[in-house]
């Protein structure tokens, strides 16, 4: 077995292993998958699911079949296995063991006899098994990484309108005479949007804010009467 190696940095997740594929392995493989999650920071479960493993990391959950024995002469229920499960999962791939060149050309040939297209599902041929689940636990911590990133900016583009939309909010409202950034903030937690104060009375503003009754009928003359807003202002 290879060393142990620290392959994710941060938080790690969860990893579900399916019950059958855990008593088809041998012991010292499945000690060594234990080992290398907990030095990675993930939880190890042992579930009765279809693939043989889930990951998930960051609120991602990332499918696999994990072939450690591939018998040329037994290929069909990998195969449809495959074709079940990737209707079911939308991040689903597939790691096969083949360290002879026989298997290779075993795999190529029926890759295409079964009807398999490129990418649906990601197929990944690795020399031995260590690097095969290397190779999981990276798809599936990179997956998760790029979902917070996405979320990240979402959030981070949502924030950029929020404040530019309250930038827009202040300029209209503390273009009405007499009315300064702290009466702004006033109207709009107490009243709302520029719309919701256009249509406020009077009488509203005065009861819900701390403006004066001058600046309160300011508000309601100059949103409402065009003539009056289209006027020059005198400062």
């Amino acid at each position: 077995m290879r060393p142990l190696l620290r392959i994710i940095v941060g938080t790690g997740g969860v990893c579900l292993m399916r019950n059958a594929w855990r008593e088809d392995q041998h012991p010292s493989f499945i000690n060594f998958i234990s080992a290398f999650l907990s030095t990675n920071s993930f939880r190890l479960n042992f579930v009765p699911v279809a693939p043989d493993f889930i990951f998930n990391c960051g609120g991602l959950s990332v499918a696999f079949i994990f072939v450690t024995n591939w018998d040329s002469n037994n290929v069909a229920p990998i195969f449809n296995r495959v074709q079940k499960l990737k209707t079911q999962f939308a991040r689903f791939y597939v790691v096969i063991k083949l360290s002879a060149k026989e298997q290779i050309d075993s795999f190529i040939q029926s890759y295409f006899k079964f009807g398999m297209v490129i990418g649906k599902p990601t197929f990944v041929p690795v020399q031995d098994l260590e690097m095969g689940f290397e190779k999981m636990i990276k798809i599936a911590h990179s997956s998760g990484v790029y979902k917070q990133e996405r979320i990240g900016e979402k959030l981070k583009a949502e924030r950029k309108q929020l404040v530019q939309g309250m930038n827009f909010y202040l300029r209209v409202v503390t273009s009405i005479p007499g009315i300064d950034i702290h009466d702004a903030n006033a109207l709009s937690q107490a009243i709302g949007s520029v719309q919701a104060i256009a249509k406020a009375s009077k009488e509203h503003i005065l009861e819900n804010t701390d403006l004066s009754t001058d600046k309160a009928e300011m508000v309601s003359r100059f949103l409402r009467d065009p003539k009056f807003y289209l006027r020059p202002k005198i400062n």
